[in-house]
């Protein structure tokens, strides 16, 4: 496993201590469960079908229903970037049939980007695994006749405030990562939010907005249909799986570099024993061959990591993206 945790350390930057929190196998099966899972579970996914969550959301909750003896049911409840169904997971009873898969904004970052939340991703929210992680991509209208990151750097400052872009929501690595490029490059594009990558991927295609970072997994089938152009990855090194792609440190902006990560999440008070096993099973899942391979398949990277290893990225993260949104003023608009 060692490899893959290297690739993952250059694919995220995650070179600090989730790391260290991930075991070098899954970890043994939890004992004190009881009769759980006597029921089925729910799986709330803070987005839209067809999202990126959603397709890995229903990755693992085929498997995990197989491996508890219970269906998992998914259900997909979008809005405000994530916010609205993580709150609905903290909110839920916990008792182990509820548990939710999410995004960086909603379970770290967005606790320095709002001024209030619904609920605390800290005291609200007890994590299970980090599941995987993917560099975001650089896409654009193919009608703005940029072929580079360069390019349109060099477009959007003869247009100052006139160009805009899409992100899956406020806090979210697409918004973060395009008001990095923004203080970076000294441009001026405006933010448009939306529910999902679908979204977002269908509007530049469109041509209702001129940009967007987004994760591969929703964008490449559009660009290789020639309805968005791809210009850059943010990984910190060229991506195996789109090695054609420069990254946005090769193209001028020396160490940038940004991941879309996917944590897995219960109620706070759910019972320790539970979430034990339900990290032991999902790790098992995310590293066999077949849902690696799926995974890989939608540019995606499975990780599964110690309850602990998810726990120490999300406060890793409040860090890296709070000098972020300092930096740059971001705000949740």
């Amino acid at each position: 496993m060692n490899k893959l945790y290297a690739a993952l350390a250059i694919l995220a930057g995650l070179t600090g201590n989730a790391l260290a929190q991930t075991a070098s196998t899954a970890p043994s099966r939890a004992t004190g469960t009881g009769d759980w899972p006597a029921k089925a579970m729910h799986m709330i996914v803070p987005f839209p079908p067809g999202s990126s969550p959603d397709l890995i959301a229903r990755m693992l909750g085929e498997k995990l229903g197989t491996a508890l003896g219970q269906p998992v049911i998914v259900e997909n409840r979008p809005g405000a970037g994530g916010n609205l169904g993580t709150a609905l997971v903290a909110r839920a009873a916990p008792d182990g049939y509820t548990i939710g898969l999410s995004i960086g904004g909603p379970l770290a970052v967005n606790t320095v980007l709002y001024s209030k939340l619904p609920y605390d991703p800290f005291t609200d929210l007890a994590p299970i695994t980090l599941v995987a992680a993917s560099p975001n991509v650089l896409v654009v209208d193919p009608k703005l006749g940029v072929g580079s990151v360069k390019e349109f750097v060099a477009l959007a400052k003869s247009q100052p405030g006139k160009l805009n872009y899409g992100s899956v929501g406020n806090g979210s690595a697409s918004h973060l990562t395009m008001e990095l490029l923004k203080a970076e490059a000294g441009i001026d594009i405006v933010h448009v939010p939306y529910p999902g990558s679908p979204q977002v991927n269908t509007a530049i295609a469109g041509g209702q907005i001129a940009a967007g970072f987004v994760v591969p997994a929703t964008a490449m089938p559009l660009v290789q249909g020639g309805r968005m152009k791809a210009l850059a990855v943010t990984s910190s090194a060229r991506s195996a799986v789109l090695p054609e792609l420069p990254t946005v440190a090769e193209a001028g902006f020396p160490g940038f570099q940004s991941t879309a990560w996917l944590g897995m999440v219960a109620p706070a008070r759910t019972p320790e024993p539970i979430v034990e096993r339900i990290s032991a099973e999902l790790v098992r899942i995310i590293r066999s061959d077949e849902i690696r391979g799926r995974m890989a398949r939608i540019y995606f990277q499975a990780i599964g990591t110690t309850p602990a290893g998810l726990a120490t990225l999300m406060r890793d993260e409040v860090e890296r993206w709070g000098k972020v949104i300092r930096q740059t003023g971001a705000k949740a608009d």
